[in-house]
């Protein structure tokens, strides 16, 4: 049976020199820049304010509404359910097509105000091992309670859908195991609707659940 080897992760923020000024900006601009960037617009704010309430938009739609001022295109971008993604690229295709959409439908392009343009950054990622592994689910859970929100951020969100594994390392690690049940639950926790520490302690408590049975 192979043991869990837990990772952590740091990342190191990009600025990739390119701007927006309005929504036809920003279309083109989503349909260059690097995966890496549209996952760091989907996800910076659910890692870098992990005690926040869930679901909090992503950069798209948060400059839409509060700096374009353009609350229809805002709602639009931010009803787009990350979870349902396995791939970057099919996340991307999804905003352009709101995006294109909505330019065709614009009679005339609202520009932001000077100096708040929106900015497109991205992240490289360096992943780490660290020092804990657990060979049953016990240690698992006394592992999980311990390692640092980064670890847990790198397995849940980082390995399904920026590594491209479409499931969490969780998950797979339950399934070969023999615990299908388990893996299934935890594969099909939306994770954007928690903080990251409530993520954590559901985990735990689904973990708990069937390391009594």
């Amino acid at each position: 049976m192979n043991d869990f080897a837990f990772n952590t992760k740091l990342d190191l923020t990009i600025l990739l020199g390119r701007r927006a000024r309005n929504c036809a900006e920003l279309l083109q601009g989503m349909r260059e820049v690097p995966d890496a960037s549209i996952y760091y617009h989907t996800h910076r704010f659910l890692h870098q304010h992990h005690f926040l309430s869930p679901e909090p938009p992503n950069d798209f739609a948060y400059w839409s509404t509060e700096v374009l001022n353009d609350a229809p295109l805002g709602e639009k971008l931010s009803s787009v359910d990350i979870i349902q993604f396995e791939r970057i690229g099919d996340l991307r295709e999804t905003f352009v097509r709101i995006l294109e959409a909505h330019v065709k439908e614009t009679e005339k392009v609202r520009e932001c105000p000077s100096g708040q343009e929106f900015h497109f950054m991205s992240s490289q990622t360096f992943a780490f091992s660290t020092s804990y592994r657990a060979q049953d689910l016990r240690e698992f859970v006394e592992i999980l309670q311990r390692v640092t929100v980064n670890s847990l951020y790198f397995h849940m969100f980082d390995s399904r859908l920026r590594l491209g594994h479409g499931e969490n390392d969780f998950s797979r690690w339950f399934r070969g195991l023999g615990k299908g049940v388990l893996a299934d639950e935890v594969a099909q926790l939306d994770p954007y609707t928690y903080t990251l520490e409530g993520l954590r302690q559901r985990i735990i408590r689904l973990v708990k659940k069937h390391d009594l049975h």
